[in-house]
């Protein structure tokens, strides 16, 4: 039986300016199967300082749904490769999930190790 880390639900968003990176960054995900899917969404603006400055920016975000023990590889993965010095990546658990929804997740990634 899967331990409870494996079977726990988790997004992870990222923003990128560059959509069209974004998209690459996310497909490679899926192929690897580190991640179910991502929603790639369009025209998300960020208000933020950098370098002591504020900047406003538009970016597109995208949130990438997988199980736990594949954060660390999916975090791994998009540092290597996000053009940002220091990319936006937050990982939240998911506190409720749809079954069938939950079971897709989990059958479409594989299991860390």
């Amino acid at each position: 039986m899967a331990n409870a880390e494996s079977d726990q639900i988790v997004d992870i968003s990222v923003t990128a300016a560059d959509t069209d990176k974004l998209a690459d960054i996310t497909r490679e995900l899926v192929q690897r199967h580190l991640v179910a899917c991502g929603n790639i969404v369009s025209g998300v603006r960020s208000v933020y300082v950098w370098a002591g400055e504020i900047n406003d920016d538009s970016e597109s975000l995208v949130i990438l749904h997988t199980r736990r023990s594949l954060v660390p590889a999916v975090i791994d993965y998009v540092e290597a490769v996000h053009p940002d010095e220091t990319p936006q990546i937050i990982a939240t658990e998911a506190v409720e999930v749809h079954p069938g929804y939950r079971q897709w997740v989990l059958d479409s990634t594989r299991q860390a190790g």
